[in-house]
């Protein structure tokens, strides 16, 4: 049955053409009206892929700078809305996570906290947007994250459900969904192609512990979720790689992990009290430059941080003009510190008050030097 469809389908084809090329008044609509196959069932797979997305699709919104207006396209070409982003449903309190390039605009003039940074659209039962004052609740640049938060009604805010990132596998499936290109709600399935990259964000920061997925990201997917299969949120969208400014199956997602860290403290206090040194690091090209080729180079210890009362030694200059090398660290308990950014992302897994061992080189020598972390003062 399957092998005589093609030569069916081909001489109902040939019978069309004739009729219409003759203008036979006899044949009816439904003479010119071809096989039509059953939908069907999804295959399993697929069921579920729809099912994630429709379960988590309502806690997904799509957000607008309010200093950005994007202008009306009227030549039918596709643009990139400037200003437009997504973001997910945090809690039932209103508050809505997102990056900080998605609003960096408003939050360039220094907005204070409770000030309408961006609008906010909010997918309602029936299908229809709902729109509110997006207000800024605190954000941090170096994470290229922000909260907002919406006066919304309770029944409209579904909370995401939050997973676990330091579990990932590469090969593992994914789902991104966002608002690309200023088309809300639009999913994209991939896989996790990637672990603990370092992105350089549109903040100009560069984070640590990054996932990589080839799932398509656009621009106006920043600051929507990316999802494991279970439709637990495991990042949150934030950069493409591309020089073209559209996906090249290269996205990345700020690890679950990093969000549950810093998220809490923006809307507890506005900001995050980020554990340091406070010491200035060298810069990877001065500390090559120095023939330092592994490990963090002091350059400066402030004055009065704890940093100066344990002995850290800055980089300094001798008598003669030449540059003596600061301390530098190699270690944070036992954890190896290969360069400046590798200190920040060991760094990161501090808090406030945590007392660590630093493992460092001082000329020849290599000591151990007990420290606690202070909040940062830049």
């Amino acid at each position: 049955m399957l092998l005589l469809l093609p030569r069916v389908l081909h001489n109902w084809s040939l019978m069309v053409f004739n009729a219409l090329a003759l203008g036979d008044p006899s044949v009816t609509i439904e003479d010119v009206t071809p096989p039509i196959a059953p939908s069907g069932r999804l295959f399993p797979s697929e069921e579920r892929t729809a099912e994630l997305f429709e379960e988590n699709t309502y806690s997904v919104v799509n957000i607008f700078d309010v200093t950005l207006r994007p202008q009306l396209n009227v030549t039918g070409v596709v643009e990139i809305p400037e200003g437009n982003g997504s973001g997910v449903v945090w809690d039932q309190e209103g508050h809505i996570v997102t990056n900080y390039h998605v609003v960096g605009n408003a939050l360039s003039r220094n907005p204070s906290p409770g000030q309408v940074v961006a609008r906010v659209n909010i997918l309602a039962s029936e299908g229809v947007q709902k729109n509110f004052e997006g207000r800024l609740v605190g954000a941090d640049r170096t994470k290229d994250l922000a909260v907002l938060k919406v006066e919304a009604p309770s029944d409209l805010l579904r909370p995401i459900k939050v997973g676990q990132s330091y579990a990932l596998r590469v090969g593992q499936q994914c789902l991104a969904i966002g608002n690309p290109f200023g088309f809300d709600h639009t999913l994209t399935v991939g896989v996790i192609s990637g672990l603990n990259r370092e992105i350089l964000s549109q903040t100009g920061v560069t984070i640590g512990g990054g996932v990589q997925t080839d799932a398509a990201i656009n621009p106006g997917n920043s600051g929507g979720p990316l999802l494991d299969s279970k439709g637990n949120m495991i990042g949150i969208n934030t950069a493409i790689f591309t020089q073209t400014g559209t996906s090249a199956g290269v996205g990345f997602a700020i690890p679950s992990s990093t969000v549950l860290k810093i998220v809490p403290q923006l809307i507890q206090f506005g900001k995050v009290a980020r554990a340091s040194l406070n010491v200035e690091i060298a810069p990877d090209l001065v500390a090559n430059q120095l023939n330092v080729r592994n490990g963090a180079l002091i350059l400066q210890v402030l004055g009065n941080s704890l940093a100066a009362k344990v002995g850290l030694r800055p980089t300094t200059r001798g008598f003669a003009g030449n540059i003596i090398l600061g301390d530098i660290i190699i270690a944070v308990d036992e954890k190896p510190v290969k360069n400046n950014a590798g200190l920040s992302r060991v760094l990161d897994e501090y808090s406030v008050g945590d007392k660590v061992l630093l493992k460092i080189q001082r000329g020849s020598e290599y000591l151990e030097l007990p420290l606690i972390l202070e909040e940062a003062t830049t």
